[in-house]
Protein backbone atom coordinates (compact mmCIF):
# COMPACT_ATOMS: atom_id res chain seq x y z
CA UNK A 1 0.00 0.00 0.00
CA UNK A 2 1.39 3.39 -1.00
CA UNK A 3 0.90 6.41 1.22
CA UNK A 4 1.90 10.05 0.83
CA UNK A 5 2.60 11.63 4.22
CA UNK A 6 3.42 15.22 5.18
CA UNK A 7 4.82 16.32 8.56
CA UNK A 8 6.13 19.84 9.14
CA UNK A 9 7.81 19.88 12.55
CA UNK A 10 9.37 17.55 15.16
CA UNK A 11 6.09 16.69 16.90
CA UNK A 12 4.52 15.72 13.58
CA UNK A 13 7.60 13.76 12.57
CA UNK A 14 7.36 11.72 15.79
CA UNK A 15 3.68 11.03 15.13
CA UNK A 16 4.48 10.01 11.57
CA UNK A 17 7.27 7.71 12.67
CA UNK A 18 5.03 6.03 15.24
CA UNK A 19 2.24 5.68 12.66
CA UNK A 20 4.57 3.97 10.19
CA UNK A 21 5.80 1.66 12.94
CA UNK A 22 2.14 0.99 13.76
CA UNK A 23 1.45 -0.12 10.19
CA UNK A 24 4.26 -2.62 10.42
CA UNK A 25 3.05 -3.84 13.81
CA UNK A 26 -0.40 -4.33 12.24
CA UNK A 27 1.15 -6.37 9.42
CA UNK A 28 0.49 -3.75 6.72
CA UNK A 29 3.10 -3.41 3.96
CA UNK A 30 3.50 0.33 3.45
CA UNK A 31 5.47 2.21 0.80
CA UNK A 32 5.71 5.82 1.99
CA UNK A 33 6.61 9.05 0.21
CA UNK A 34 6.31 12.72 1.16
CA UNK A 35 7.82 15.18 3.65
CA UNK A 36 9.13 14.40 7.10
CA UNK A 37 12.08 14.28 9.45
CA UNK A 38 14.39 11.71 11.03
CA UNK A 39 11.70 9.64 12.77
CA UNK A 40 9.85 9.07 9.50
CA UNK A 41 13.13 8.59 7.64
CA UNK A 42 13.97 5.76 10.04
CA UNK A 43 10.74 4.09 8.88
CA UNK A 44 11.58 4.43 5.19
CA UNK A 45 10.56 7.94 4.13
CA UNK A 46 12.77 9.93 1.76
CA UNK A 47 11.72 13.56 2.27
CA UNK A 48 11.12 15.84 -0.72
CA UNK A 49 12.94 18.68 1.10
CA UNK A 50 14.16 19.44 4.66
CA UNK A 51 11.05 19.51 6.80
CA UNK A 52 12.57 22.14 9.11
CA UNK A 53 11.55 24.74 6.51
CA UNK A 54 7.95 24.30 7.63
CA UNK A 55 8.45 24.79 11.38
CA UNK A 56 7.02 28.31 11.52
CA UNK A 57 4.32 29.37 13.98
CA UNK A 58 2.35 32.59 14.35
CA UNK A 59 0.93 34.97 11.77
CA UNK A 60 3.71 37.52 12.01
CA UNK A 61 6.35 34.78 11.83
CA UNK A 62 4.82 33.17 8.72
CA UNK A 63 4.47 36.33 6.63
CA UNK A 64 8.19 36.80 5.79
CA UNK A 65 8.39 33.20 4.56
CA UNK A 66 5.05 33.10 2.79
CA UNK A 67 6.39 32.89 -0.79
CA UNK A 68 8.77 30.06 0.03
CA UNK A 69 6.03 28.18 1.90
CA UNK A 70 3.65 28.67 -1.02
CA UNK A 71 6.22 27.13 -3.38
CA UNK A 72 6.68 24.16 -1.05
CA UNK A 73 2.90 23.69 -0.83
CA UNK A 74 2.66 23.50 -4.63
CA UNK A 75 5.68 21.19 -4.88
CA UNK A 76 4.30 18.83 -2.25
CA UNK A 77 0.79 18.79 -3.72
CA UNK A 78 2.09 18.04 -7.21
CA UNK A 79 4.18 15.16 -5.89
CA UNK A 80 1.15 13.72 -4.10
CA UNK A 81 -1.04 14.12 -7.17
CA UNK A 82 1.54 12.43 -9.38
CA UNK A 83 1.88 9.49 -7.00
CA UNK A 84 -0.48 6.54 -7.03
CA UNK A 85 -0.85 6.63 -3.26
CA UNK A 86 -4.02 5.29 -1.66
CA UNK A 87 -4.14 8.23 0.73
CA UNK A 88 -2.64 11.58 1.62
CA UNK A 89 -1.93 11.79 5.36
CA UNK A 90 -1.14 15.30 6.64
CA UNK A 91 0.23 15.43 10.18
CA UNK A 92 -0.27 18.46 12.41
CA UNK A 93 0.98 21.75 10.78
CA UNK A 94 -2.52 22.48 9.40
CA UNK A 95 -1.57 25.76 7.74
CA UNK A 96 0.70 23.78 5.43
CA UNK A 97 -0.90 20.35 5.33
CA UNK A 98 -4.47 21.44 4.66
CA UNK A 99 -3.39 23.69 1.80
CA UNK A 100 -1.66 20.69 0.28
CA UNK A 101 -4.82 18.63 0.82
CA UNK A 102 -6.94 21.28 -0.90
CA UNK A 103 -4.86 21.12 -4.07
CA UNK A 104 -4.71 17.32 -3.99
CA UNK A 105 -8.46 16.93 -3.47
CA UNK A 106 -9.18 19.33 -6.34
CA UNK A 107 -7.01 17.32 -8.74
CA UNK A 108 -7.70 13.85 -7.37
CA UNK A 109 -11.05 13.72 -5.56
CA UNK A 110 -10.75 9.94 -5.39
CA UNK A 111 -7.68 10.08 -3.11
CA UNK A 112 -8.50 9.57 0.55
CA UNK A 113 -7.32 12.47 2.69
CA UNK A 114 -6.52 11.94 6.37
CA UNK A 115 -5.35 14.50 8.91
CA UNK A 116 -3.52 13.43 12.06
CA UNK A 117 -4.14 15.81 15.01
CA UNK A 118 -7.54 17.45 15.11
CA UNK A 119 -7.46 21.26 15.03
CA UNK A 120 -8.28 22.84 18.38
CA UNK A 121 -11.68 24.11 17.27
CA UNK A 122 -12.87 23.70 20.87
CA UNK A 123 -10.45 26.52 21.78
CA UNK A 124 -10.73 28.98 18.91
CA UNK A 125 -11.92 29.41 15.32
CA UNK A 126 -14.61 26.68 15.35
CA UNK A 127 -15.30 27.37 11.69
CA UNK A 128 -12.04 25.60 10.82
CA UNK A 129 -13.75 22.22 11.16
CA UNK A 130 -16.26 22.99 8.39
CA UNK A 131 -13.52 24.31 6.11
CA UNK A 132 -11.36 21.29 6.85
CA UNK A 133 -14.23 18.93 5.98
CA UNK A 134 -14.12 20.20 2.39
CA UNK A 135 -10.68 18.65 1.87
CA UNK A 136 -10.30 16.02 4.63
CA UNK A 137 -12.21 12.74 4.86
CA UNK A 138 -10.93 11.27 8.13
CA UNK A 139 -9.26 12.63 11.26
CA UNK A 140 -7.03 11.00 13.87
CA UNK A 141 -7.57 12.79 17.19
CA UNK A 142 -5.11 12.92 20.09
CA UNK A 143 -7.59 14.13 22.69
CA UNK A 144 -10.65 12.15 23.82
CA UNK A 145 -13.14 15.01 23.57
CA UNK A 146 -12.32 15.94 19.94
CA UNK A 147 -14.18 13.38 17.72
CA UNK A 148 -17.65 14.92 18.15
CA UNK A 149 -16.40 18.27 16.83
CA UNK A 150 -14.98 16.61 13.71
CA UNK A 151 -17.99 14.36 13.14
CA UNK A 152 -20.39 17.29 13.45
CA UNK A 153 -18.52 18.97 10.59
CA UNK A 154 -18.93 15.90 8.35
CA UNK A 155 -15.67 14.01 8.77
CA UNK A 156 -15.12 10.60 10.33
CA UNK A 157 -12.83 10.72 13.35
CA UNK A 158 -11.23 8.31 15.83
CA UNK A 159 -9.55 9.09 19.14
CA UNK A 160 -6.28 7.16 18.83
CA UNK A 161 -4.53 8.20 22.05
CA UNK A 162 -1.75 10.66 22.68
CA UNK A 163 1.86 9.57 21.95
CA UNK A 164 3.02 10.79 25.36
CA UNK A 165 1.47 7.73 27.01
CA UNK A 166 3.78 5.40 25.07
CA UNK A 167 7.04 7.25 25.73
CA UNK A 168 9.56 5.83 28.21
CA UNK A 169 9.90 7.48 31.61
CA UNK A 170 12.97 7.89 33.78
CA UNK A 171 13.17 5.93 37.00
CA UNK A 172 13.75 7.48 40.40
CA UNK A 173 17.28 6.06 40.28
CA UNK A 174 17.97 7.77 36.95
CA UNK A 175 16.59 11.04 38.33
CA UNK A 176 18.85 10.73 41.37
CA UNK A 177 21.83 10.02 39.10
CA UNK A 178 21.07 13.17 37.07
CA UNK A 179 21.10 15.23 40.24
CA UNK A 180 24.35 13.66 41.43
CA UNK A 181 26.10 14.11 38.07
CA UNK A 182 25.23 17.81 38.07
CA UNK A 183 26.03 18.54 41.68
CA UNK A 184 22.43 18.90 42.83
CA UNK A 185 21.84 17.35 46.22
CA UNK A 186 18.83 15.20 47.00
CA UNK A 187 17.40 18.09 49.02
CA UNK A 188 18.45 20.80 46.56
CA UNK A 189 15.73 22.55 44.59
CA UNK A 190 15.72 21.90 40.83
CA UNK A 191 13.60 24.01 38.50
CA UNK A 192 13.18 22.88 34.90
CA UNK A 193 12.95 25.81 32.48
CA UNK A 194 11.27 25.16 29.12
CA UNK A 195 10.82 28.34 27.04
CA UNK A 196 9.89 26.52 23.80
CA UNK A 197 11.40 24.68 20.86
CA UNK A 198 11.14 27.43 18.23
CA UNK A 199 13.56 30.33 17.97
CA UNK A 200 10.70 32.85 17.97
CA UNK A 201 9.29 31.37 21.19
CA UNK A 202 12.62 31.28 22.98
CA UNK A 203 13.46 34.84 21.93
CA UNK A 204 10.16 36.05 23.32
CA UNK A 205 9.91 33.93 26.48
CA UNK A 206 13.47 33.43 27.74
CA UNK A 207 13.85 37.04 29.00
CA UNK A 208 10.52 36.80 30.82
CA UNK A 209 11.38 33.43 32.38
CA UNK A 210 14.82 34.67 33.43
CA UNK A 211 13.32 37.74 35.11
CA UNK A 212 10.70 35.61 36.86
CA UNK A 213 13.38 33.33 38.33
CA UNK A 214 15.88 36.10 39.15
CA UNK A 215 17.64 35.29 42.43
CA UNK A 216 15.63 32.13 43.10
CA UNK A 217 17.34 29.62 45.40
CA UNK A 218 17.41 26.71 43.02
CA UNK A 219 19.40 25.06 40.27
CA UNK A 220 17.92 25.88 36.87
CA UNK A 221 18.07 23.24 34.14
CA UNK A 222 17.17 24.22 30.59
CA UNK A 223 16.90 21.46 27.95
CA UNK A 224 17.16 22.79 24.40
CA UNK A 225 17.60 21.65 20.81
CA UNK A 226 20.80 21.98 18.76
CA UNK A 227 19.35 24.43 16.21
CA UNK A 228 18.50 27.00 18.91
CA UNK A 229 21.20 26.23 21.47
CA UNK A 230 23.36 29.25 20.59
CA UNK A 231 20.35 31.55 20.84
CA UNK A 232 19.52 30.06 24.25
CA UNK A 233 23.11 30.56 25.44
CA UNK A 234 23.00 34.23 24.41
CA UNK A 235 19.54 34.86 25.83
CA UNK A 236 20.42 33.36 29.23
CA UNK A 237 23.90 34.87 29.55
CA UNK A 238 22.74 37.36 32.18
CA UNK A 239 20.51 35.00 34.16
CA UNK A 240 21.16 34.69 37.88
CA UNK A 241 21.28 31.89 38.79
CA UNK A 242 22.86 30.75 35.53
CA UNK A 243 21.01 27.78 34.01
CA UNK A 244 22.52 24.41 33.20
CA UNK A 245 21.82 24.05 29.47
CA UNK A 246 21.42 20.42 28.38
CA UNK A 247 20.83 18.72 25.04
CA UNK A 248 17.13 17.80 24.68
CA UNK A 249 17.98 15.32 21.92
CA UNK A 250 19.69 13.17 24.58
CA UNK A 251 16.37 11.61 25.49
CA UNK A 252 17.48 9.55 28.52
CA UNK A 253 19.05 12.66 30.05
CA UNK A 254 16.01 14.80 29.21
CA UNK A 255 13.67 12.27 30.82
CA UNK A 256 15.90 12.08 33.89
CA UNK A 257 15.85 15.88 34.17
CA UNK A 258 12.05 15.90 33.93
CA UNK A 259 11.79 13.27 36.65
CA UNK A 260 14.37 14.97 38.87
CA UNK A 261 12.78 18.42 38.78
CA UNK A 262 10.76 19.80 41.68
CA UNK A 263 8.81 22.03 39.32
CA UNK A 264 8.85 23.19 35.70
CA UNK A 265 8.25 26.63 34.22
CA UNK A 266 7.19 25.87 30.66
CA UNK A 267 5.82 27.39 27.49
CA UNK A 268 2.29 26.35 26.60
CA UNK A 269 2.08 23.22 24.46
CA UNK A 270 2.33 19.46 24.57
CA UNK A 271 5.28 19.71 26.95
CA UNK A 272 2.68 19.97 29.73
CA UNK A 273 1.70 16.38 28.94
CA UNK A 274 5.33 15.22 29.09
CA UNK A 275 5.59 16.85 32.50
CA UNK A 276 2.36 15.23 33.65
CA UNK A 277 3.64 11.83 32.52
CA UNK A 278 6.76 12.39 34.65
CA UNK A 279 4.68 13.60 37.59
CA UNK A 280 6.40 16.99 37.53
CA UNK A 281 4.36 19.94 38.87
CA UNK A 282 4.31 22.88 36.50
CA UNK A 283 3.54 26.50 35.79
CA UNK A 284 2.66 27.42 32.19
CA UNK A 285 3.41 30.79 30.62
CA UNK A 286 3.17 32.00 27.04
CA UNK A 287 3.03 35.18 25.01
CA UNK A 288 2.67 35.82 21.29
CA UNK A 289 3.87 38.36 18.82
CA UNK A 290 1.65 41.42 19.36
CA UNK A 291 -0.34 40.85 16.17
CA UNK A 292 -0.95 37.16 16.85
CA UNK A 293 -1.85 38.01 20.46
CA UNK A 294 -4.52 40.49 19.36
CA UNK A 295 -6.10 38.02 16.93
CA UNK A 296 -6.01 35.07 19.33
CA UNK A 297 -7.45 37.14 22.17
CA UNK A 298 -10.52 37.94 20.08
CA UNK A 299 -11.03 34.34 18.96
CA UNK A 300 -10.27 32.26 22.07
CA UNK A 301 -13.24 30.22 23.37
CA UNK A 302 -11.84 28.53 26.51
CA UNK A 303 -10.59 29.81 29.83
CA UNK A 304 -7.43 27.65 29.78
CA UNK A 305 -5.13 26.37 27.04
CA UNK A 306 -3.10 24.00 29.20
CA UNK A 307 -3.82 20.44 28.05
CA UNK A 308 -3.57 18.97 31.55
CA UNK A 309 -6.35 21.33 32.67
CA UNK A 310 -8.49 20.57 29.63
CA UNK A 311 -8.15 16.79 29.60
CA UNK A 312 -8.53 16.38 33.37
CA UNK A 313 -11.38 18.93 33.43
CA UNK A 314 -9.67 20.79 36.26
CA UNK A 315 -7.75 24.03 36.55
CA UNK A 316 -4.95 22.54 38.63
CA UNK A 317 -2.10 24.01 36.57
CA UNK A 318 -1.63 27.80 36.83
CA UNK A 319 -1.03 29.58 33.55
CA UNK A 320 0.04 33.09 32.61
CA UNK A 321 -0.85 34.00 29.05
CA UNK A 322 -0.51 37.12 26.88
CA UNK A 323 -0.86 40.21 29.11
CA UNK A 324 -0.57 38.00 32.22
CA UNK A 325 2.77 36.63 31.04
CA UNK A 326 4.71 38.96 33.33
CA UNK A 327 7.72 38.06 35.51
CA UNK A 328 6.16 39.05 38.83
CA UNK A 329 2.98 37.02 38.18
CA UNK A 330 4.93 34.02 36.91
CA UNK A 331 7.19 34.06 39.97
CA UNK A 332 4.19 34.15 42.31
CA UNK A 333 2.76 31.16 40.47
CA UNK A 334 6.02 29.23 40.80
CA UNK A 335 6.19 29.96 44.52
CA UNK A 336 2.58 28.83 45.02
CA UNK A 337 3.20 25.50 43.30
CA UNK A 338 6.43 24.95 45.25
CA UNK A 339 4.46 25.49 48.45
CA UNK A 340 2.01 22.70 47.53
CA UNK A 341 3.55 20.49 44.82
CA UNK A 342 1.10 17.63 45.40
CA UNK A 343 -1.90 19.71 44.38
CA UNK A 344 -1.50 18.75 40.71
CA UNK A 345 -0.94 15.02 41.25
CA UNK A 346 -4.53 13.85 40.76
CA UNK A 347 -5.06 16.00 37.66
CA UNK A 348 -1.86 14.69 36.05
CA UNK A 349 -2.82 11.05 36.74
CA UNK A 350 -6.33 11.57 35.37
CA UNK A 351 -4.89 13.20 32.25
CA UNK A 352 -2.67 10.22 31.50
CA UNK A 353 -5.52 7.76 32.03
CA UNK A 354 -7.82 9.66 29.68
CA UNK A 355 -5.11 9.89 27.01
CA UNK A 356 -4.86 6.11 26.81
CA UNK A 357 -2.15 5.13 29.28
CA UNK A 358 -2.08 1.36 29.69
CA UNK A 359 -3.81 0.65 26.36
CA UNK A 360 -2.54 -0.12 22.85
CA UNK A 361 0.22 2.16 21.55
CA UNK A 362 -1.20 5.28 19.87
CA UNK A 363 0.80 4.62 16.70
CA UNK A 364 -0.82 1.20 16.35
CA UNK A 365 -4.28 2.61 17.08
CA UNK A 366 -3.71 5.32 14.48
CA UNK A 367 -2.58 2.73 11.90
CA UNK A 368 -5.66 0.62 12.53
CA UNK A 369 -7.86 3.70 12.15
CA UNK A 370 -6.26 4.53 8.80
CA UNK A 371 -6.63 0.95 7.58
CA UNK A 372 -10.29 0.95 8.58
CA UNK A 373 -10.85 4.28 6.85
CA UNK A 374 -9.30 2.87 3.67
CA UNK A 375 -11.56 -0.18 3.87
Amino acid sequence: MKLFMVAGEPSGDRLGGALLAGFRAAGADVDVHGVGGPEMAAQGLGSLFPYEELAVMGIAEVLPKYRQLKRRIAQTAQAAIASDAAALITIDSPDFGLRVARQVKAARPDMKTIHYVAPSVWAWRPGRAAKMAKVIDHVLALLPFEPPYMQAAGMTCDFVGHPVVAEPLATDAEAAAFRAQNGIGADGRLILVLPGSRRSEVTRLAPLFGAALQGVEARLVLPTLPHIRQAVVELTADWSPAPLIVDATDLPMKRAAFRAADIALAASGTVSLELAASGTPMVIAYDFNWLTRALVKRAIKVDTVTLVNLVSETRAVPEFLAEACRPELIRAGVEAVLADPGAQRAAMAETMARLGQGGAAPGLRAAQSVLNALG
